[in-house]
């Protein structure tokens, strides 16, 4: 089984070359996929410098910043793995977890497979309001998908190729959690959560996500289960 592991980046010059070690030393046959959504703090050049034309790896540029889900899709038309998995370039959570997380689909038990920062692994203690804000969009969205996800909005999230290749993705930023959930929920894709371990970092480190993507969240859900 091929991975492909699709990275996009935006501004993470501090943690880049420590999540691709991380990356390649998990030992899954894989290709990395590396999607720059236009930084402007010199990632672009260190992404151009150390990993263009590489073996194993494909840099891809934004010719303007987009967002986290337009990053995604430019990186979903390039995997060639039988396997997707989606990796923050912020080393909030270890590719460690790799074995966890593609284990339901080893065993053909799964096609899409969430790993979830509630389920008893070891976290980093954060945020309570962050907390309370994804509980209740979790919440949200389970009533309208029928699922029983403890953590919609993880970033650690797997697919078999296929069900990459049957999703028609549209929303640019964090807007992708719930778009993404909604439609393999409605194709009634086999669906597994497993524990992970997280390390959250602060806005003083470089944490990117704010209220207004959680309101902009909530409208999301309740778009792609009525209008969409």
């Amino acid at each position: 089984m091929k991975l492909s592991v699709v990275i996009p980046i935006y501004n993470e010059k501090s943690t880049l070359h420590e999540i691709i070690r991380r990356v390649q030393e998990e030992p899954t046959p894989k290709e990395v996929i590396l999607i720059d959504d236009f930084s402007t703090d010199g990632t672009r050049e260190i992404l151009k410098e150390e990993w263009e034309g590489k073996d194993g790896f494909k840099v891809l540029y934004h010719p303007r910043n987009r967002g986290k889900g337009a990053a995604l899709r430019t990186g979903f038309e390039h995997v060639e793995g039988d396997v997707v998995i989606v990796q923050d370039a912020d080393l909030e959570y270890s590719p460690a977890d790799y074995p966890v997380l593609l284990a339901p689909i080893r065993d053909g038990r799964a096609d899409v497979v969430y790993g979830s920062r509630f389920l008893g692994g070891p976290h980093r203690v954060m945020f309570f309001w962050h907390y309370a804000g994804n509980k209740a969009l979790t919440t949200l969205s389970n009533m309208f998908t029928n699922l029983n996800l403890t953590d919609m909005e993880t970033g650690y999230k797997v697919f078999t190729r296929k069900v990459i290749e049957s999703l028609d993705l549209k929303t640019d930023r964090f807007g992708f959690e719930p778009e993404v959930t909604s439609k393999i929920a409605r194709k009634r894709f086999r669906v597994y959560e497993v524990p992970i371990s997280y390390s959250g970092r602060d806005y003083s480190e470089g944490k990117k996500i704010t209220w207004k993507d959680g309101v902009a969240a909530l409208w999301f859900i309740i778009r792609f289960r009525f209008f969409d």
